[in-house]
């Protein structure tokens, strides 16, 4: 290791421990975040910034105080150890491993922690989505197309949810091929618990865990929603296999087309409730699947998968 590799190591180490700080800060999300940043120019200088300076830039009192007064970085540095002692890395916004597309969208995370192969979170993926209630016919598209995708070398990106999540994630490992999963929880939280041998089964074949949340910390109805512009952000677009009209999977296509994603949907029975999110989404111009090869055409237009 040259020292140029060791100072820049050392710079990236610096400004991740600087926006998990920020992260954990109270009553700053990242997109507050962000301004403060470029409020002062640059992110080491909000911890050089006085408590009167901090005040001044606008943000919380208690956000402020936190920052002001150390105990910002002093629970990144709780959180850094509980991080390396299960065997967390923790990318930030200003690290090279920290997707591209990702950081692209409106609202990214400050940091992401990262359970796995943190180079997979880079490459190219299609997000496969739907109900935590699929009829068999859901589950088995979810699963042919999750494995017929990544025996091509695309990267399954899903929630780990029951459902077409977790069916999109066999369908990968049936393939050998690589899958990640954002969850809503701590990387540290397998949610649901019965998914933990799958969590399993998506590192030991090169995948990863993600999420944005603390170690530690459990599932949320809040965390869901929040996380799911993630799932789509990180993807070269987002596969929707059922869905209700109300229901996670509308805000993570939603949050696709805001981000400029492409969006996929499988066509249902229009009898069936869970049909109806696909189905309107292909009447308002996603691209019908009924192959992998639907989805194929796109992908190799968009990066070299050839």
């Amino acid at each position: 290791m040259t020292a140029s590799t060791v100072v820049n190591s050392s710079i990236t180490e610096n400004s991740n421990m600087q926006w998990l700080a920020l992260a954990l800060t109270p009553g700053l999300g990242p997109t507050k975040a962000r301004r403060l940043t470029e409020f002062f120019g640059r992110i080491e200088a909000v911890f050089q910034a006085s408590l009167t300076e901090l005040e001044a830039a606008g943000i919380q009192a208690a956000s402020a105080q936190s920052l002001g007064t150390g105990r910002s970085m002093e629970l990144a540095h709780d959180e850094i150890a509980r991080a390396v002692a299960g065997n967390v890395r923790i990318v930030s916004l200003d690290d090279p491993a920290y997707p591209a597309d990702l950081k692209q969208i409106y609202d990214p995370p400050l940091v992401l922690y990262v359970r796995g192969n943190e180079a997979v979170i880079s490459q190219p993926g299609i997000a496969l989505v739907g109900t935590r209630h699929p009829t068999p016919y859901g589950t088995g598209m979810a699963e042919r197309l999750g494995c017929d995708l990544a025996a091509r070398g695309l990267v399954i990106f899903s929630g780990m949810a029951r459902g077409i999540d977790t069916a999109g994630h066999r369908g990968a490992i049936a393939a050998k091929g690589k899958t990640v999963a954002v969850l809503g929880t701590g990387v540290d939280v397998p949610y649901p618990k019965e998914n933990a041998k799958l969590m399993d089964q998506v590192l030991a074949l090169g995948g990863a865990i993600i999420s944005e949340f603390p170690m530690g910390t459990f599932a949320a109805p809040q965390n869901f929603p929040i996380r799911n512009r993630i799932i789509s952000g990180i993807s070269l677009g987002v596969l929707v296999i059922e869905a209700a009209e109300y229901s996670g999977t509308r805000i993570t296509a939603r949050s696709a087309l805001e981000q400029n994603r492409e969006v996929f949907a499988v066509p249902g029975n229009v009898t069936n409730k869970y049909s109806w999110g696909p189905n309107t989404l292909i009447k308002q111009g996603a691209k019908l699947v009924a192959t992998w090869e639907d989805v194929w055409e796109e992908p190799r237009q968009m990066c070299d998968l050839s």
